[in-house]
């Protein structure tokens, strides 16, 4: 997820935000410093050894993709859903279908992707794990995550014909997704996308806890804990509902 940018005329974020910008660089070297695997803008999946047995079944995690997204207009834009990335997808073409988000299971969106969010139990250490929609010319301005004490993983289950048109820039490294294969960074490390194709891109993205050791795995695991009591995450965690009575009702009145 992306930091939180305030907005002029807005009222503060309450202090997980406010305290949580500052504290943040002081976790970000301690989570640098414990890494078991580089630092790196760009890294290979072979740190996490999951991601062969998950990547073996992209073709079932990509059937239920399409199945999920037959219901586009009830998939919330990621801004809608989570207050604190109204900069980050303000094009409202960013949509995001949740089975976890920071340790919080979706049961209902579980059960539209049963294999899916199965192969995702599996998974050590899950932070999140979402359908990460990109409408045809989405951009996503430059943006980093709030922690470097998780990695993300892409698996690309629907990617554009042209894909070199679908990328993203990580720091200064530009790259594309492949239907079945995984792409990893670092999302601390600025990072922008865009969708300059007229098809819809999906990925199934994974956030898990960086491998470190115990110093630096005790201390994320506190801010983690924070972040997951916070607005920052509980705020979103509110508008399920709303948006779950929408995909509902989409189900509801797809013809038989």
């Amino acid at each position: 997820m992306a930091q939180h940018e305030h907005n002029q005329g807005q009222e503060p974020r309450p202090w997980i935000i406010r305290v949580g910008s500052r504290l943040r660089r002081r976790i970000d070297r301690i989570s640098t410093a414990s890494s078991i695997i580089p630092v790196e803008p760009l890294l290979s999946e072979e740190h996490f050894s999951w991601t062969k047995a998950i990547a073996e079944h992209w073709e079932d995690i990509a059937a239920e993709a399409d199945t999920v997204i037959r219901h586009r207009e009830a998939i919330p834009p990621l801004r809608e859903l989570s207050p604190d990335h109204r900069n980050t997808g303000r094009d409202g073409k960013w949509r995001s279908f949740f089975l976890f988000g920071y340790g919080y299971k979706v049961p209902e969106n579980c059960a539209r992707a049963p294999k899916t969010a199965a192969l995702m139990e599996k998974v050590p250490d899950l932070n999140s794990a979402f359908f990460s929609i990109l409408d045809p010319g989405a951009t996503i301005p430059r943006h980093r995550g709030v922690t470097r004490g998780l990695i993300t993983c892409h698996l690309g289950v629907k990617i554009p014909k042209d894909a070199p048109k679908c990328w993203i820039e990580v720091e200064d490294q530009k790259t594309h997704w492949n239907n079945g294969k995984w792409l990893v960074f670092d999302d601390c490390f600025e990072h922008e996308v865009a969708n300059e194709t007229d098809e819809m891109r999906v990925v199934l993205l994974v956030q898990v806890k960086r491998p470190m050791r115990l110093l630096g795995k005790l201390v994320h695991d506190t801010w983690l804990w924070a972040i997951r009591k916070s607005p920052f995450v509980q705020d979103a965690r509110k508008n399920f509902d709303k948006w779950e009575e929408a995909f509902a009702t989409a189900e509801a009145n797809e013809p038989a």
